[in-house]
């Protein structure tokens, strides 16, 4: 089951990019993210891991799989039965600002089955919530 959200930053891709992949620093503009610890150093890139802890969810480790610096990076986080992978993506759009997208994936045999019951209302909220703080922050409003 995937949910996703677009939102239209008028900040540059560069801005938005950097917002994004500084990702120790999601917690100051996202309510989303209560911390966020990079398990590596350097920049982001395929490989790289993170440990987030979210309202409402266990801590969580994610590693970066695919990785376009400045343009996308895809994380992947495993537990028993679920498979969550998370798609971040940057467009850039004629007058210079920045489409995104953000993703959200859950698979395997439990994660079919807690994303359609259980966490299909917190997913979409929360996507909402990191588009608009992604927005504020790279736009200078947060």
């Amino acid at each position: 089951m995937e949910q996703s959200i677009t939102v239209d930053i008028d900040a540059s891709p560069e801005r938005v990019w950097a917002v994004l992949a500084d990702v120790e620093r999601w917690s100051e503009w996202t309510e989303t993210v209560t911390s966020a610890t990079r398990l590596d150093e350097g920049p982001l890139q395929a490989g790289s891991m993170a440990r987030l802890q979210q309202p409402k969810l266990p801590p969580t480790e994610y590693v970066v799989t695919e990785c376009q610096p400045g343009h996308s990076f895809t994380w992947v986080a495993t537990s028993p039965g679920v498979r969550t992978t998370a798609s971040h993506a940057l467009e850039p759009l004629t007058d210079g600002g920045t489409r995104v997208r953000l993703g959200v994936e859950q698979s395997g045999v439990l994660g079919v089955v807690m994303g359609r019951l259980f966490f299909r209302g917190l997913t979409d909220r929360y996507l909402a919530t990191e588009a608009n703080g992604l927005k504020a922050r790279s736009e200078g409003t947060r």
